[in-house]
């Protein structure tokens, strides 16, 4: 008898949420532990639920120290990691731009707004005294969207894995991460969006175990006079970025591979270099239309023609 997959589909974090997993393993008791652990997550993190730890961080107007648990604070040290590792461009303060920036009624937001917002943005000014944290400017707030999605996925991989789930596949928007291949040792064919043709896939991977992410400048964005402004924003410049269209990488860890692809995004043009030496697949398409792949080692990526 042909084994088959379950696939558990629900909305979270934004958008819509997917795990298949074997239909041999994937008990009531499997499936109620993950998606447990997903609201868990975005009921303690999101910024758009006033009760969890980052509404409350954010809006703590009085200065007063705020204490957090060990997970909060991984989460924070996870962020220092990224802010050094990114020449200080992976910056979870610089949430507050997109206020300035809003991609339902496009509008190039003005210097003077700019500036002023970019005076709240500086991770330096995010203090931290043991387990307790506070703002050392008024108005300043954190946004841990960068990398909570990823962080879902991979706690819900480890949920499965402590289950001894031994193949499925997690898909929540696009933020992958795969566990064993699929049955017959096939990878779990995934499909590269074309960021300029979202009708269509550019390349693919067969993913056999380990995570895939991709940032793009096709997610939200306006075009003024011919000029694409997409949704991720330079913390030095206020502005969008514009060097890369797309950036898929291919780590071990899905929050690995989404920060990696949107540090990518925000070096602009050292991003390559960036890729090349973190030691993770990539797939990198520039605003001319070039593609770039790993060139110190085997890449698994396979171009359409």
């Amino acid at each position: 008898m042909s084994q088959r997959y379950c696939e558990i589909k629900f909305n979270a974090l934004g958008g819509q949420c997917s795990i298949d997993i074997l239909e041999s393993e994937a008990t009531d008791l499997v499936i109620d532990l993950s998606i447990k652990e997903v609201r868990r997550i975005e009921k303690k993190y999101s910024r758009y639920i006033s009760t969890s730890i980052i509404s409350q961080i954010n809006s703590n107007v009085a200065g007063a120290w705020i204490d957090c648990d060990d997970e909060t604070c991984s989460l924070f040290d996870y962020a220092e990691h990224l802010y050094k590792a990114s020449n200080d461009l992976f910056d979870i303060t610089s949430g507050v731009l997109g206020k300035i920036w809003n991609f339902q009624n496009p509008s190039i937001p003005s210097e003077k707004q700019i500036k002023k917002m970019q005076s709240l943005v500086d991770w330096r000014k995010f203090e931290r005294r043991g387990n307790a944290v506070r703002f050392s400017t008024k108005g300043m707030q954190v946004d841990l969207g960068g990398y909570g999605k990823e962080y879902a996925v991979d706690r819900v991989a480890t949920i499965l894995l402590e289950n001894k789930i031994s193949s499925a596949l997690i898909n929540f928007g696009g933020d992958m991460r795969a566990i064993g291949c699929k049955l017959n040792d096939l990878g779990w064919s995934v499909g590269i969006q074309d960021p300029r043709d979202l009708l269509s896939c550019y390349a693919s991977i067969e993913l056999k175990s380990g995570a895939l992410a991709t940032s793009g400048d096709y997610e939200r964005f306006f075009e003024i006079e011919g000029q694409r402004y997409c949704h991720i924003l330079n913390p030095r410049t206020g502005m969008p970025v514009s060097y890369w269209r797309s950036v898929t990488v291919l780590a071990p860890l899905t929050i690995a591979a989404g920060a990696a692809a949107t540090i990518a995004m925000l070096l602009e043009e050292q991003g390559h270099e960036y890729l090349e030496n973190s030691g993770f697949g990539f797939l990198a398409t520039n605003n001319q239309g070039e593609i770039f792949q790993n060139t110190k080692k085997l890449n698994n990526f396979k171009l359409k023609k």
